[in-house]
């Protein structure tokens, strides 16, 4: 009888076919790494699609939404459809249709076209974070795979901070059409790719694929359909105040309890929520759900406040954030060495910790900062989250069996980016409402009666008298004071986020320790 320790070293040989894993994993990576560059240059994209097809920011903003949509509903039921018809022919079917949507996105004459195009990029792309992790992990040795999911997270990571940068350059010197039409050739190379190394191990082939779970899958389209919908379009109709949102949520709540109950008590759901009764992966779920909210509020509000505040350009901006990026894979390589020998456990506090921290010492900022000032924090913060992404997955799956990493990677998948989806909301509305509350508060303690005010009136009139005159300085003086004040509360709302932030990564350094202790390269349990 094979022992356990050997076990995962036949079962990795077995999907690897002779292949060097390596190859395996760059192949894997190009398909994750395109699929979550498109999300971050298209958001960048977003007010140049509208203008070039005659369409108003909110309706643009449905080219975002359409596609969370499609994505969310395909993430967490791509396990059945790799069962049922081949991972490896359902990976490169979905590699395709991305591609050719991509074409189609950036082709398209008319927002309804593009929506439409959208729509069918995000189904074709929900699958391929899920199945890539899936084929990586059983490709390796339970020794090497944290090495292996370095090169994973080097997709996941480091993507929506290269994605501002380079979908800012593209649309300032191309168009917002080149955002779409550089997936082109990725995919077509990880087309070619996959074909040539990767195959399917013997369980997948030999497995009786239930019918297909019509009810659990129409459950699944009406709640992560209706929460993203929700969270996208929330602040802009005033959440509850508005009608549709109220009934939205109605739904949403139904279908979600009715979901959750059909796929625990089913044992032929599309989704197999029963992998939650495991105690790592139930906790490594929650922590990526709650990394999610950081690195897509954090990616999301940095450049807003360079953008809004300190009149930078989409691209500058997104230079300015670019040294997260070079953190995160200056930190890859020492993660995928440490993680085969460190305690996860000890690897991820020192993760969060250090995202804490730079994340409120961006809570210290001003309005004369230069550009130059959080180049350093920004670096740290990237490096810090290479210590995050990796030992979550490592604890996470480390106790699984490998016929359950395709369906558990789905929901780990799913939470992170409903995390992200959740993270965006969160931090757009708290930084309109924030900025309304600081604002009153300094009009408060700055009455317009008050001498502080006055003075400050005067010198801003006398400032601009040798422009319009002394008699018709007062207008100007006004206007001039009252954007500084809301420069002021938006300011004030943006440190509110970020120092939001830093405590959520602090509570989530509590949370690292529920995790039953996996030893480094220990096979999953049940192997035999």
């Amino acid at each position: 009888m094979a022992s356990a320790a050997t076990a995962p070293q036949d079962q990795s040989a077995e999907v690897t076919k002779g292949v060097n894993p390596w190859l395996i994993a760059a192949s894997v990576m190009l398909a994750t790494f395109m699929e979550v560059l498109d999300t971050a240059i298209a958001s960048v994209a977003l007010p140049y699609i509208a203008g070039s097809l005659s369409a108003s920011n909110d309706e643009a903003t449905w080219v975002l939404t359409s596609y969370l949509v499609a994505n969310a509903i395909v993430l967490p039921a791509s396990n059945w459809f790799s069962l049922k018809f081949g991972r490896k022919r359902f990976l490169m079917s979905c590699i395709t249709i991305f591609t050719i949507a991509s074409f189609a996105c950036g082709a398209a004459p008319t927002l309804g076209i593009m929506l439409l195009a959208r729509v069918v990029q995000g189904a074709g792309g929900g699958a391929l974070q899920p199945l890539s992790q899936a084929i990586l992990l059983e490709s390796f040795p339970p020794a090497k795979r944290g090495a292996a999911m370095a090169v994973f997270a080097f997709g996941v990571v480091v993507a929506p901070v290269l994605g501002p940068t380079l979908g800012g350059w593209l649309t300032d010197t191309y168009s917002w059409r080149y955002a779409f039409y550089i997936n082109i050739p990725i995919g077509i190379l990880a087309l070619v790719m996959i074909n040539r190394f990767i195959h399917d191990p013997a369980y997948i082939k030999k497995t009786k694929v239930a019918a297909f779970d019509r009810y659990g899958f129409g459950a699944l389209i009406v709640w992560t359909g209706c929460l993203q919908v929700v969270l996208d379009k929330g602040q802009e109709d005033d959440w509850f105040g508005a009608i549709w949102i109220r009934w939205a949520v109605f739904f949403l709540v139904i279908s979600f309890v009715y979901f959750c109950w059909h796929c625990w008590r089913d044992k032929d759901a599309i989704v197999d929520l029963k992998v939650l009764k495991d105690r790592n992966f139930l906790i490594g779920s929650i922590l990526i759900f709650m990394f999610g909210i950081g690195i897509y509020s954090t990616t999301t509000v940095l450049p807003l406040f360079f953008q809004e505040l300190l009149g930078y350009t989409a691209f500058t901006a997104g230079l300015a954030v670019a040294p997260r990026g070079i953190g995160a894979v200056c930190g890859m390589p020492i993660i995928g060495f440490l993680s085969n020998k460190i305690d996860p456990r000890y690897l991820l506090s020192f993760g969060f910790i250090t995202f804490g921290l730079t994340t409120f010492y961006f809570g210290n900022v001003t309005l004369d900062i230069s550009p130059t000032t959080l180049l350093l924090p920004i670096f740290i913060t990237g490096f810090g989250l290479s210590f995050i992404f990796v030992p979550i997955s490592t604890a996470a799956y480390g106790t699984l069996d490998n016929k359950q990493i395709g369906n558990a990677s789905g929901l780990f998948n799913l939470m992170r980016n409903i995390g992200g989806s959740i993270g965006i909301s969160i931090a757009q509305t708290l930084l309109t409402r924030r900025s309304a509350v600081h604002q009153n508060l300094i009009i408060n303690y700055v009455p317009q009666t008050g001498q502080q005010f006055q003075n400050s009136m005067t010198a801003t009139q006398q400032a601009l008298s040798g422009y319009y005159g002394q008699s018709n300085s007062l207008s100007p003086a006004q206007t001039t004071i009252y954007q500084q004040l809301g420069q002021q509360a938006s300011l004030w709302s943006f440190v509110d986020v970020f120092r939001w932030l830093s405590l959520l990564c602090f509570f989530c350094v509590f949370i690292v320790w529920t995790f039953k202790k996996v030893k480094p390269g220990k096979p999953p349990a049940g192997a035999h």
